[in-house]
Parts: structure tokens; sequence; C-alpha cells
């Protein structure tokens, strides 16, 4: 749509958050709120987002970069003031559509929507309303019939108008020229100086222009988020939207109340998802995948099949067919290739297990490069780091490590080797060689009888 433009309001300061991280940058389903918003018009085709910012403007502005154009409200004097500062930058712009960076439950088919309405009525503007069984602290919607007629604030209503229900959003679509002219018109209405966009409906309809209105089928969608409770009671909104779409999908979630699905996650059909599992960042995960209980995988990838219990993963790749967990921990830069075991207790980060390998419990295995089928035993340790620099383990295919093997890298194990369990490797081992290190166990005879005595 290359007459339309999206402004975002997102100077204000957030004193109820009482947080040093600007309100807008709070996280919401592992997503920022100002993201949200931006995603939001990014769905509808609005080519041009501005977004107006004053308090921390310095963390935001780099945050946004190269995502949206930045407009500075310098003081912030109200709404009405900060689409003023906008307004240089709308020269060929037909109309906008105006959104809170603090509301990012607008779902994009409620906002295509008003723009459909406002770009059918060719009017001044269109407001996005919703119905509140309790609509205190909002401002009401006055209306003759279904004709336009005010919004009234909830400490200038009178009994009547309080008992409106339909409230205002605070979300619009304005003409840009007929929003120039009603900006230039408005008064400060406070001691502090300042302007309310909300005024240019009075002198709009003063001026006999055209005003629409479209309410939203779920007033959810006008919760703004000014506390740390308005944040998680959205969360809460956002949550449940989630987990409805992708049990629409095919999902089998067996406990939504404890599950936990960021919004840039993807799942395929026939995932069962146990409880107590969450899921953030840019998880995939394919078809057949059971996840949980008690998992939480962040940036992962699990291919079909794979399955993964009481466990933690980072930045992982899990092959198909793989069989994870219980109580393994996979860091970043790990990857699992088909019908993998990694057992209980087991630590693997920055390494690629081959096919079929298993690495079964109470093991560290670190900047490693392991082979097909092989067997790492109990107790196991990669010793990668010499308190400067890591080194790499290369263990060949078919190798089996016994237990409480200590491999001090850089080391290379051959393919179809063998380390005798209770070793500490720190020379190459040749392909089908017996490795053994162990001090000469010795016995004294009597020795707890004598001591005693």
């Amino acid at each position: 749509m290359p007459n339309w433009a999206a402004v975002i309001l997102a100077a204000g300061k957030g004193t109820r958050m009482k947080s040093k991280l600007p309100k807008v940058m709070h996280l919401l389903a592992g997503k920022s709120m100002i993201e949200h918003v931006l995603d939001l018009v990014k769905k509808n085709e609005v080519e041009r987002s501005l977004v107006i910012l004053g308090h921390g403007r310095e963390k935001i502005e780099e945050f946004l970069a190269g995502r949206a154009e930045i407009v500075i409200q310098a003081e912030q004097l109200g709404t009405g003031h900060a689409l003023m500062q906008a307004l240089p930058y709308l020269d060929g712009v037909d109309n906008i559509v105006v959104l809170s960076g603090d509301q990012p439950l607008i779902r994009p088919e409620t906002l295509a929507e008003l723009i459909r309405i406002h770009t059918d009525s060719q009017g001044a503007a269109t407001l996005l309303t919703a119905q509140f069984d309790n609509p205190y602290g909002y401002g009401r919607v006055v209306k003759d019939g279904e004709k336009f007629v005010k919004i009234v604030e909830e400490k200038d209503a009178t009994s009547e108008e309080r008992a409106i229900r339909e409230i205002n959003t605070g979300t619009y679509c304005f003409n840009v020229a007929k929003l120039r002219e009603a900006l230039r018109r408005i008064k400060p209405q406070n001691a502090q100086g300042e302007y309310y966009l909300t005024e240019v409906f009075d002198i709009f309809v003063t001026q006999g222009e055209k005003i629409t209105t479209f309410c939203t089928k779920d007033g959810n969608e006008a919760l703004g988020i000014n506390s740390r409770v308005q944040l998680a009671e959205a969360e809460h909104v956002l949550r449940e939207r989630i987990l409805h779409y992708w049990m629409d999908e095919g999902v089998t979630i067996i406990d939504p109340a404890s599950t936990f699905i960021g919004c840039e996650v993807k799942l395929s059909r026939d995932v069962v998802i146990e409880p107590f599992t969450t899921l953030k960042g840019k998880t995939r995960i394919a078809e057949d995948v059971i996840l949980g209980p008690q998992t939480t995988l962040e940036d992962c990838v699990c291919e079909t099949g794979c399955q993964v219990a009481h466990s933690v993963a980072k930045k992982a790749q899990i092959g198909p067919r793989c069989n994870v967990g219980p109580f393994a921990y996979l860091r970043p830069g790990t990857v699992l290739e088909a019908g993998v075991k990694v057992g209980d207790f087991v630590e693997i980060k920055n390494s690629r297990i081959g096919q079929g390998s298993k690495v079964p419990h109470l093991s560290y295995v670190g900047d490693s490069q392991v082979g097909q089928s092989v067997n790492i035993g109990a107790g196991t340790i990669t010793c990668n780091y010499d308190g400067i620099n890591k080194h790499q383990t290369i263990i060949g295919d078919n190798v089996f490590i016994g237990s409480n093997t200590n491999l001090v890298a850089p080391v290379e194990i051959g393919e179809g080797a063998v380390t005798g369990a209770g070793s500490t490797i720190t020379r190459n081992v040749p392909a089908y060689a017996l490795a053994v290190e162990r001090s000469t166990q010795k016995l004294k005879e009597n020795w707890v009888r004598n001591k005693k005595q």
C-alpha cells in the first residue's frame, strides 16, 4: 500500500514498569512489544513505519536500526503533539494508521479490516473500538445510532455516558491532509500544555467530516501495557492464542496451562507436547516429535520422530529419531545426527555426534567431533579447555570409550579403537587399538586391621 504509513507512539516513559528498560522493549511471548506492533504493520503490507520516541530513545533506536523510521518527540506533550512531530515525514502519504507501541495484542486481521473500512469510507478518520463489561478509565465512544458523536474521557463523562460500554482503543486511521489541518487547530488542554489527539475528532465533527468506527470482537486487543501486572495479563492472552492456534493445526498439547510456546516457534502436525514444556525463540519442531515433560528448548531444531524429556537445549540441532534425556543439557553448537542417544546428566557443547552414537549418562562432550556408532561410557569427559584455549577431540566411527575416560584435547581416537575404563588419554589412539592408562593397583594385606591396632 504505497500511499499508507504507520505511526507508532512509543515516547512514553513507562514509569509504572519500574524498569531501566524502555517500556516497549519488554518481552511478550519472547518478542518485544514494539516488535509485535511492527510485525502487525508488516503483515498488513504497510510499507513505512514511523516510530515516535522520547524517553529511552537511544536504546530503542539502536534496537530498531533499519526496521523503522525514527521520529523524536523531545518533550512529551501528549499524543496530539506526537503526531505533530510525524507530519514533516508524511509528505506524499495519503493515509496513516496510528498505533500504540504498548498495545501488542491487536490481530493482523483486525487492523486489515480497520484499514479497509477507512479506505472504503474515504472519510477523515476511522476509530478502532472495543466493548468492555467494565469500561472504567477508558474514553467512551458516544454515538447517535451508528453515527459517531464524540469521545468522552472518564473524568468528563456524565453518568449516562459512563454507562456506555464501547471504548476508544487509541488505534486510528486518518486522512493525512485532513489530519494536518485539524492538528493546527487543537489547543493545549492542561497545566502541562499537553495536546490530546482525541481533540481532532471534535474538530472533524464540527467541520462535518466523515468519521467511521470498527468494533473488534475481542476486547483483549485493546489492552495496553503500563505495568508488570498488565504485562503478565497480556502474556496470558497471547499464550492462549498461540496454544489454540497450534492445537488447531494438529499439535497435541497435554496440559495447555503448563505449556509455554513463543510467538516465533514453528510446530508440525502430530507433535506431542507434555506438561511443563517451554519452547522459545525460533525453535522448529518437525512431525511426530515428543517433547517433555519439563523440557525447555530455545532456538533449536528437532527433526522427525525425536524425543526430548526433562532436558534443556539452546541453539542445538536434534536429528531424526534421536532420544534425549532425562536431564540432558545441549548447549549452543550441538548437532545430533539421526538416531543418537543422549542420556541422563549429559552435557554437550559445540559438538557433532554421529549417526547412531550413544552418550548414555554422566558425561561431558565439548568441542568434539564424534563419529557414527560410537559408545561413550558413563563418566567420560572431554578435557577441552586448558585455561586459555579450547581444543578439539575427534572420535572416529565405531569407537568404544570406556567408563570414566578423560580425553585430554587435542586428541584423536581412531576408528574402531577402545579405551579402557578409568583411563586418561593424552595421546592419539590409532584405529582398532586398545588404549589403557592407569596406575598399577597396589594391595597391602591386613592394612585395616593393622591400622586399628
